[in-house]
């Protein structure tokens, strides 16, 4: 479908102007070898990506060819060669490897059909392992020959086959010409004619990436190193070009040096536009970026340029001077020519990301201003008092929260004015003497704004007490994020006996819990916790009720976000030395007087003169907004690329288009056939739909354009790993890397991203891009592998110029060993803010839980959000219960439209959701086992009961008519005839209803 794509055609177009074919010397003679592409007209899954084609022309009874292929793969003689007749498409099983090396190959077959042409495949494979996480394995070399023609080969048989040309199955797959190896002579030849030279630069067009990093390509041995690099841009283009770096001994800290760009009449480009990405740059998180490049001896490093031509540029050709220094090894001045066109780039050239022209987004700032996103409000303070959306936070002298409110309704439907306090006391920390046992005394002189703005406030405060300083720095955010620093420094020796840390909770705000090692639900009396960061993504818990909660989470300075979905075990989190302290820190939550304390404590330790501790930690206060009931009930969700009609046809309002289809073939590179997408996304919105797709971070498509100059960065934005997966990964990436998703469909394999890096950058300005010229309403995340700050980032371009920017998150559950043991919603807590619907969701227990786990892990609601089901179609009786469907049509039993056409028929714009955790909800059912939720309007209520009984039982329901405005001697409760969910039925008020195990009812009281 999409073999020939469009990267394919743009260089295959490259390499035509570039000259197919070059010289070679082959055994005998000088011959003409040719790199051509196969047009998928064979089966790669048995045969591999490539071949030669040869022909034979002579009347013997064996051919024998010597193919100058010039492999970049490693032990060619361990991999199987299958020849096959080109005219009868028949295997040959006679045929001998006389020699099989990386530089050329030797053999003889038995020609069966006489003159013609041949087809030696070199790399055949096949997939192992699962569908989407294929193992390719390369076939061993394997003996068919007959013995007697084995024995009939001539010992001094001539070379009688000449090579026609090779050809790999497509363009994307051709090893031409960046991936074509120098021989060993070639090499030397040019080591004899650069005597002395620990380095030799090799300048490189950005339309031909450097791919290997152990081998000089052939391109390079007839171009010879140079010492000047021209090129051709527009102005407002963004102009990338390499310098190959071939190391001839070991080189340390590489630099790059330019100087300003200037045209014979004295026009300039001032060297400040000039930049090297693998040097400088700006880190995701806006702080600037600086690397430092080693090359090992006999290694290459691809340095990626920019030139940021300014748009005011006038046109006329550019001289200066780009120099490389490594340290302690003579520079290298490189002088570089742009000739700048009379023609303005469009959008700086990023409509053309072959051009490389997006590498300048890996240093964009885009969406870091502080500003606030809406429903959130501007942050409020009065004296110590911080406000924000529904709640209120209050610091003590120390820097820390004397107190934190909430003001939402228990319906968490709207703000109500009665606050609810999170703690009994203060937060505060104890530092234990190991000389008398004692607490020290802390000294203070209160706290200072560092920074003020709408979005955030900084303040900072320096405490003291006997030996030791302690400085807070800390902030606030409009969504509730309180990031803390506690930076403790010994100013003598000081000998502890414990340093803990004390979140008194009030206990009506700490009901439930989730984290530590325990799934949502209530929270039990007593946990004690420790640290097991090889194993566990465990660093804290939320604590909490519906309407009032608190996540927090221990770090130390050198915090790193692990990897996460199926990849937390190969970079897990870092044990904080502070909180850590070897094995003796943990945690422990149960009741102690008037609160439930949770007691961060890390042990025994003594503290030196100059020792610094960072007792850090972060603070998310819940919930984060109202519940938006209405965005539920009319925002209908359709998870699948289909025919747009039959969509509106369901009466969903939102496509969602998943990765690995037509318009978005390639996982988390949405910009090859974008403009497919848009055509879909224009006629989408003609018939009142709005079209949202996937596209997140933590592992990329081998089809994006920058795979190799994001290879030239090191593990900056690809994580180390074995290697291994998809043939193209093996045949082009080749080693240290994780091999992530694959579709077989498009034969897209993804390598695994490191974490957080400047990658996230050009997310963020993709997002930018698609919303602007493809006119995307929002994303579909499928697990996350970026924080808050790209979360923010995210949501700003999204919705900026009146744009929905509709985010929904899917997690698969991470409570299991690959994940480390990790809640969904603990680890996407930060996210939830930016969020409109959960999709919690593949191995969620929908069946085997408490309606506990439902409220805290699945439903969303005590952040404010709603959500769906997704396992087996989820269990729609108790997910109405907290106003949940599933979603089409992603499951073959999720089709919510009988529960669509209810809401619609009974009119759920503008009802009140009261749920069953709420106290006074006036509808009640006699069995805490089967809760009820309310779905209010006047004179009418939509009533959703779910059992959660061992076995079926019946339940009476404790009506409070006056609440529901209804006079119950005229009040009718029935059910409505529901597909596959209930027949219809009317039920006496005052009488018994029948509630079957695992299922529930939905009830109209009017």
């Amino acid at each position: 479908m999409h073999n020939m794509n469009h990267h394919a055609r743009i260089v295959s177009k490259a390499l035509l102007l570039t000259g197919f074919s070059l010289s070679l010397l082959g055994a005998a003679t000088a011959q003409q070898l040719k790199y051509t592409t196969g047009g998928n007209s064979w089966d790669a899954d048995s045969l591999g990506n490539h071949r030669v084609v040869v022909t034979f022309n002579g009347a013997a009874k064996v051919a024998r060819v010597i193919i100058p292929w010039r492999r970049r793969d490693e032990h060619p003689e361990q991999k199987r060669i299958i020849i096959q007749d080109a005219q009868t498409k028949q295997k040959i099983t006679n045929v001998k490897a006389l020699s099989i090396n990386r530089e050329q190959g030797d053999i003889c077959f038995e020609p069966a059909s006489g003159k013609g042409s041949y087809y030696i495949y070199y790399l055949p494979y096949k997939n192992e392992g699962r569908s989407n996480y294929p193992k390719g394995v390369y076939l061993s070399p394997e003996q068919t020959a007959d013995n007697n023609w084995l024995q009939a080969v001539p010992a001094a048989l001539k070379p009688n086959a000449t090579v026609q040309e090779i050809q790999a199955i497509d363009t994307f797959n051709t090893f031409y010409p960046m991936e074509v190896i120098a021989t060993a002579a070639e090499e030397k030849q040019l080591l004899l004619k650069h005597p002395g030279a620990g380095y030799l630069v090799f300048p490189e067009d950005r339309q031909f990436p450097v791919k290997m990093t152990a081998d000089l390509p052939q391109r390079w041995i007839q171009k010879g190193p140079s010492q000047a690099f021209a090129g051709q841009a527009d102005k407002g283009e963004y102009y990338a070009f390499q310098l190959g770096i071939y190391a001839l001994k070991e080189l340390k800290d590489v630099k790059i040096s330019f100087s300003d760009l200037k045209t014979a009449d004295g026009k300039s480009i001032p060297a400040a536009q000039l930049s090297c990405i693998n040097l400088n740059g700006t880190t995701y998180d806006a702080q600037p970026f600086h690397a430092i490049v080693n090359v090992p001896a006999g290694k290459i490093q691809a340095m990626w340029c920019g030139i940021d031509v300014p748009a005011s540029a006038a046109a006329g050709v550019y001289k200066g001077i780009v120099t490389v220094h490594p340290a302690g090894a003579p520079a290298m001045p490189v002088k570089v020519t742009l000739t700048v066109t009379g023609k303005l780039a469009d959008n700086s050239g990023f409509n053309e990301p072959w051009k490389q022209t997006r590498l300048k987004w890996l240093n964009s700032t885009l969406a870091q201003d502080n500003a606030v996103i809406p429903p959130y409000t501007p942050l409020e303070m009065k004296d110590s008092v911080i406000s924000i959306l529904g709640r209120k936070v209050g610091i003590n002298k120390e820097g820390f929260p004397a107190q934190i409110q909430t003001f939402f309704t228990p319906e968490m439907t709207s703000l109500s004015n009665q606050a609810k306090n999170l703690f009994t006391e203060p937060i505060h920390f104890h530092f234990t003497s190991a000389t008398d046992g004692k607490d020290l005394k802390w000294q203070s002189n209160g706290w200072k704004i560092i920074s003020r703005d709408a979005g955030k406030i900084s303040w900072q405060a320096i405490n003291t007490t006997n030996g030791l300083q302690m400085e807070v720095t800390a902030s606030l955010e409009f969504d509730g994020f309180m990031d803390y620093t506690v930076k403790v420094t010994a100013l003598q020796d000081v000998p502890l006996k414990e340093i803990t840390m004390h979140l008194p909770m009030d206990k009506g705000a700490s009901k439930y819990l989730m984290g530590l090692g325990q799934k949502g639900g209530l929270r039990p009396d007593k946990i004690n916790w420790k640290w097991d960061v090889k194993n566990k993504n465990q660093d804290g818990a939320w604590i909490g009720d519906v309407n009032a909660g608190l996540q927090f989470t221990l770090r130390d300075e050198h915090y790193v976000r692990p990897l996460n979905t199926n990849f937390y075990l190969q970079k897990p989190l870092l044990l904080p030395a502070s909180w850590g302290n070897g094995d003796k820190g943990g945690i422990t939550i149960e009741e102690k007087g008037k609160s439930i304390l949770v007691n961060s404590y890390s042990g025994d330790r003594t503290m030196h003169k100059g020792d610094t501790l960072y007792y850090n930690f972060h603070l998310i206060i819940t919930p984060f907004h109202p519940v938006n009931t209405d965005f539920q009930w009319s925002t209908r969700f359709y998870h699948k690329y289909n025919n747009l009609d039959s969509i509106k046809a369901t009466g969903a309002t939102v496509v969602n288009i998943h990765h690995g289809n037509d318009i978005n073939p390639w996982i988390n590179y949405p910009f090859i056939e974008w403009k497919k997408m848009k055509d879909y996304i224009d006629v989408a919105h003609s018939k009142g739909l709005k079209v949202k797709i996937y596209n997140t971070v933590r592992e990329l498509s081998n089809h994006a354009w920058e795979t190799f100059p994001l290879r030239s960065l090191g593990h900056e934005v690809y994580s180390p790993g074995k290697g291994g997966g998809f043939s193209w990964l093996q045949e082009h990436v080749s080693e240290d890397y994780i091999a992530a998703w694959f579709v077989p469909e498009f034969k897209d394999a993804a390598i695994i991203n490191s974490g957080m890096n400047r990658w996230h950058n050009y997310y963020v300005e993709g997002m930018n891009w698609l919303v602007q010229r493809v006119g995307i309403d929002g994303i579909y995340l499928d697990d996350v592998a970026f924080d808050r700050i790209t979360m923010k980032r995210i949501k700003r371009v999204l919705t900026q110029d009146g744009h929905p920017g509709i985010i929904d998150l899917h997690s698969a559950n991470q409570y299991n060993k690959t994940d480390g043991f990790i809640n969904s919603a603990m680890l996407y807590m930060e996210h939830f803010p930016y969020l409109n619907r959960l999709w919690f969701g593949e191995y969620f227990d929908y069946e085997n839980n408490t309606p506990d786990f439902f409220l805290t892990e699945v439903s969303g609601i005590p952040f404010g959000l709603m959500g769906e089901m997704l396992q087996d179609g989820g269990n729609q009786w108790r997910g109405m219960v907290y106003g949940m469907t599933n979603r089409m049509p992603w499951t073959e039993n999720s089709d919510p439209r009988p529960i669509w056409k209810v809401w619609d028929d009974f009119g759920m714009q503008g009802t009140k959701m009261i749920g069953y955790w709420v106290e006074n909800n006036p509808v009640k059912t006699d069995n805490p086992l089967v809760p009820a939720t309310i779905y209010k309007k006047d004179g009418i209520v939509l009533v959703s009961i779910a059992s959660w009984a061992k076995e079926d039982t019946t339940v009476k329901l404790q009506i409070d008519w006056k609440a529901l405005s209804i006079d119950p001697s005229k009040a009718t409760i029935t059910a409505p005839d529901i597909r596959n969910f209930q027949s219809q039925q009317a039920f006496d008020k005052n009488g018994t209803i029948p509630v079957a195990k695992n299922k529930g009812l939905l009830l109209i009281i009017k």
